[in-house]
């Protein structure tokens, strides 16, 4: 719990009691590897923040594709912001990749953390503000760079995730198939 509260105080102040009613407000939960925290289809009513694990969001293309957008660490939210703000049904889905552990939000508890703590929708803003231009840095060099680029950038970004995530979805991330991804790393020398 303290992970969170730690990350929070990164974007605003917040005294005794109101990390006292956040703390009342969370619900530690946990999704097991590979197992899905949230489907397509269901609308999302809950925010939460990654304790342990690695998270994978993804979506089925028109062909039936399993394309991974995007992998999420741990001591990062997860949402699906614009469904759960607009309580429409989600069009991807949320996977864990190992066990995941995280402090649960529900849509009751945010309005009343919003409602009670003054200065909590600013701080959600500015948390908001920077998932998206995370997001945006993850996608964009993935528009310019060829597949070897792609990868080595991915190596840079995140070293710690090459080694736990499946092959498979590595390669749906960086746009290519598995058997260029083998090649790819059987080309690069460390």
């Amino acid at each position: 719990m303290e992970v969170l509260i730690d990350y929070l105080l990164q974007f605003g102040h917040l005294n005794k009691q109101q990390i006292d009613l956040i703390k009342r407000k969370a619900v530690i939960k946990e999704t097991k590897k590979d197992e899905y925290y949230h489907e397509a289809g269901k609308i999302p009513r809950e925010v939460i923040f990654l304790t342990d694990g690695i998270m994978r969001v993804s979506y089925y293309n028109n062909k039936g594709d399993d394309i991974t957008k995007y992998f999420m660490e741990k001591n990062n939210f997860v949402a699906d912001i614009n469904n759960y703000n607009q309580n429409t049904p989600s069009t991807e889905y949320i996977q864990a990749i190992t066990d995941c552990r995280y402090i649960a939000f529900s849509k009751t508890a945010m309005e009343e953390l919003s409602m009670t703590i003054i200065g909590w929708d600013v701080i959600i803003a500015k948390i908001t503000a920077k998932g998206l231009a995370e997001k945006v840095n993850k996608i964009s060099p993935m528009m310019t760079e060829d597949a070897t680029e792609r990868y080595l950038q991915f190596l840079d970004k995140f070293p710690n995730l090459v080694n736990q995530i499946p092959l498979s979805y590595l390669a749906s991330y960086l746009g290519i198939t598995q058997s260029s991804l083998s090649r790819i790393r059987k080309n690069i020398r460390f």
